[in-house]
C-alpha cells in the first residue's frame, strides 16, 4: 500500500485529534445529574457529532495558522479552537435540518429524528442547537490561545451574515424566477460560502498565529475562491447528483424548495415556454416534487445553460484561487500543504 501523500497524513492527523477534543468536549459531567433524559439526548448528539469526516474546516484553521508561523508545530489550544469550531457548524446543521425538515447527514439520521418524531424532534434538536453553540463559546473562548477573542468575534461576525442568507433563503426559498434572480441567486451562493466557514477558518487560522493584516487578506482572498467554488459546484451536485464515490450525498435544491443559482441562470436564459415550465416545476406542491418531476427541472437547466454558467463560475473562482495561493509566502512548504488541502474539496469530502 502506498504511503499517504501530505495532505491525507494531516487530515489523518487532524481528524485525529480534533476527534479527541470532540469526545471530550461533550463528556459533561457537570450535566450528568440533571435530566436523565437529557442524559440521553447527549449520547445522539455525541454520536452525531462525531460521525465520519474529514474536518476539512479544522485542517484548513491549522493549517492557515502554521503557515502564518512558518513552523508545523501547534499548541495544545489549538485543537481545542479547532473543536469549538466544529461545535459551531453542527450547531447551524441541526438547526438547517429541522428548519427543512431533513432526514440524512453525514450517512445517518438528522438528530431531530433521533431524538423524537414530528415536530417534537425539531423542537428538541433545536434546544440541543443551542446547547452546542453555548458549548462552542466556551470553547473558543477558553483555549487561552493569543488572539483566540478577535478570531471567534471573526468568525462570529461573519456567521451573522451567513444568517442574513439564511433568513432570506427560508423566506423565499432561495432566489426567485425572474428578474434579478440571478443576481440574488449569486448573493445567496456566496453567504451559503460564508456559512460552511472554510474560508473563515482559514483565516482564524492565520488570527490565531498573530499575521499581519496583508497575509489575512491574502487568506481571505484564497478562501472566497475556493469557497465560492466549492459552493457552486455544490449546488450542481444537488441537483445532477453526485460523482461516483463521493462521501455525502448531496442535498436537492429542488426536492427542498431551493433555487440555487443554476436554476436562476437557467431561468435567465430560457426561452419563454421554458421559463414558464421551470416557474410551473416550483408551483409545485412537496408531495408532487417526485423524481420525474426532478428530470424535467434537469433537463430544463440543462438546455437553457444553466449548469454551463454555473459550471463557468466555478472554473473562473478555481483559477482565482490558484492566482491567488501563488502571491502567498510558502515557508517550509506550507503553501504547498494549503493548495494541496484546498484540492480536495474538488472531490467533496468535507
Amino acid at each position: 500500500m502506498p504511503a499517504p501523500s501530505v495532505e491525507q497524513a494531516w487530515l489523518q492527523l487532524v481528524r485525529a485529534r480534533v476527534d479527541a477534543s470532540l469526545a471530550e468536549l461533550l463528556e459533561l459531567p457537570d450535566e450528568a445529574r440533571l435530566d436523565i433524559r437529557w442524559t440521553e439526548a447527549l449520547g445522539h448528539v455525541r454520536e452525531y457529532v462525531l460521525r465520519p469526516t474529514l474536518r476539512m474546516r479544522p485542517a484548513l484553521l491549522l493549517a492557515g495558522y502554521c503557515l502564518a508561523r512558518g513552523s508545523a508545530s501547534v499548541p495544545a489550544g489549538l485543537w481545542r479552537f479547532a473543536a469549538g469550531l466544529e461545535l459551531l457548524h453542527a450547531f447551524a446543521a441541526i438547526h438547517d435540518d429541522a428548519a427543512e425538515q431533513s432526514v440524512l447527514r453525514r450517512g445517518g439520521l438528522t438528530l431531530h429524528h433521533l431524538l423524537a418524531p414530528g415536530a417534537t424532534g425539531q423542537h428538541l434538536s433545536v434546544v440541543v442547537g443551542d446547547h452546542l453553540y453555548a458549548r462552542a463559546m466556551e470553547t473558543l473562548l477558553g483555549s487561552e490561545l493569543p488572539g483566540a477573542t478577535q478570531a471567534s468575534q471573526y468568525f462570529l461576525k461573519l456567521c451573522r451574515y451567513s444568517a442574513v442568507g439564511r433568513y432570506a433563503e427560508l423566506q423565499r426559498g432561495g432566489a426567485f424566477l425572474g428578474p434579478g434572480g440571478v443576481l440574488r441567486a449569486w448573493r445567496l451562493a456566496r453567504l451559503r460560502m460564508v456559512r460552511e466557514g472554510l474560508a473563515s477558518a482559514l483565516v482564524c487560522g492565520a488570527m490565531l498565529a498573530g499575521a499581519d493584516v496583508e497575509l489575512r487578506l491574502r487568506l481571505a482572498r484564497v478562501g472566497c475562491h475556493v469557497g465560492l467554488a466549492h459552493e457552486l459546484r455544490e449546488e450542481l451536485r444537488g441537483l445532477f447528483g453526485a460523482a461516483r464515490g463521493a462521501v455525502q450525498a448531496p442535498r436537492c435544491g429542488f426536492l427542498g424548495n431551493r433555487r440555487t443559482f443554476p436554476v436562476a441562470a437557467a431561468w435567465s436564459r430560457a426561452l419563454p415556454e421554458a421559463r414558464r415550465e421551470l416557474e410551473a416545476l416550483w408551483s409545485l406542491p412537496a408531495e408532487r416534487r417526485d423524481e420525474l418531476a426532478l428530470g424535467r427541472v434537469r433537463r430544463l437547466v440543462e438546455e437553457s445553460g444553466g449548469r454551463s454558467a454555473t459550471e463557468h463560475l466555478v472554473t473562473r473562482a478555481s483559477h482565482g484561487a490558484v492566482n491567488a495561493l501563488a502571491e502567498l509566502p510558502n515557508p517550509n512548504g506550507l503553501r504547498e500543504l494549503v493548495q494541496a488541502l484546498i484540492g480536495q474539496l474538488a472531490h467533496r469530502i468535507v
